[in-house]
């Protein structure tokens, strides 16, 4: 339902991941006045994607009480490599058929009815808890989001650091020259070993040859036709062999890489987020740092590590700080 009157600096936020698509919409002091989920599709190509982000924002919207094009923009937080003058995005292998550019922010505007930005997910979601969570205290900060893949994000005195538009792919630090073969193609990057989509994989191929395992009896049981970061946790829980190897295996390729990262830019914080690290929380986190311990060249004093403190919602609000306080003239 609309609202009466119209509103002040009300945004749209999209975090658009591997597993599942979180909109919400802020206010002009980032109060969260409505959110949805919904679940990322697995088949198709970007047009079936772009249409649950619409269907989440239009959902989140009208858990606000507003039209979307009551809205002053609508931000997006996007895997892939974006061109943040266009809109498009391109090569975001983590979602179903998404290999060349496509419009996202033109498709979006154009059901939505109202501008659209789109950047980085792990940037955005990184520059959300450096303005508003873990990152506060510090000057610099690196983000690592461990869901679907391995995403990073960075704060450089106090500045995101996009580079030439491809900065933060901590997930493609080469952690094991000739290992595992990652999503991306190339091989044995940090994601080969600590992102869900390629520990899914391995997971896979193990049942297959007989090694036993309650990952896909559980994924089965909840409803699910992946492996979500609940099922990771459940299996986790029950004491699951597997589950157990394959994420201590995504420990110290997460522990390589992000020392590896620490080591070049000397942050002073590392913040771990996304749908794994959220959902195993602190103590992995801990588990994370010592397994930086041995990698790290200044090892007298490493950075401090944080949980991510805005949890799933980072994203979405990260997202919506891509859209200026003021509507552009048209």
């Amino acid at each position: 339902m609309p609202s009466a009157t119209k509103p002040r600096a009300v945004r749209g936020g999209i975090d658009l991941g591997g597993t599942k698509i979180e909109a919400a919409i802020v206010d002009a002091r980032n109060n969260v006045l409505g959110q949805a989920r919904r679940p990322t599709p697995t088949e198709g190509g970007p047009e079936d994607v772009v249409a649950q982000m619409i269907g989440a924002v239009r959902e989140a919207a009208g858990a606000a009480h507003l039209d979307t094009h009551e809205l002053i923009g609508i931000g997006v937080g996007s895997p892939g490599v974006i061109d943040p003058v266009s809109g498009s995005v391109s090569t975001a292998r983590n979602l179903p058929g998404w290999e060349g550019h496509y419009p996202m922010a033109a498709a979006l505007s154009k059901e939505l009815k109202a501008p659209v930005y789109v950047g980085n997910d792990v940037q955005v979601a990184t520059d959300a808890e450096f303005k508003q969570g873990a990152g506060k205290p510090y000057k610099s900060v690196l983000g690592v989001f461990w869901g679907t893949g391995v995403g990073g994000g960075l704060v450089l005195n106090g500045r995101d650091w996009i580079g030439r538009g491809g900065a933060g792919e901590i997930g493609h630090v080469v952690v094991k020259v000739g290992g595992a073969r990652c999503p991306c193609g190339r091989r044995g990057c940090m994601e080969a070993y600590a992102g869900r989509a390629a520990m899914e994989a391995r997971a896979r191929k193990r049942a297959k040859k007989g090694t036993k395992t309650d990952l896909f009896k559980i994924m089965e049981q909840r409803g699910r036709t992946r492996l979500t970061s609940a099922v990771w946790e459940q299996a986790l829980h029950r004491g699951d062999k597997l589950a157990m190897q394959l994420i201590d295996d995504a420990v110290t390729a997460l522990g390589a890489g992000v020392a590896s990262a620490v080591n070049l830019l000397d942050v002073e914080a590392v913040i771990i987020g996304g749908g794994l690290g959220v959902r195993l929380g602190e103590p992995f986190v801990e588990r994370i740092g010592s397994a930086m311990g041995p990698h790290l060249f200044h090892d007298a004093e490493p950075p401090k590590m944080h949980l991510a403190a805005l949890g799933d919602l980072g994203g979405a609000l990260g997202a919506a700080l891509l859209v200026p306080r003021r509507r552009t003239p048209s």
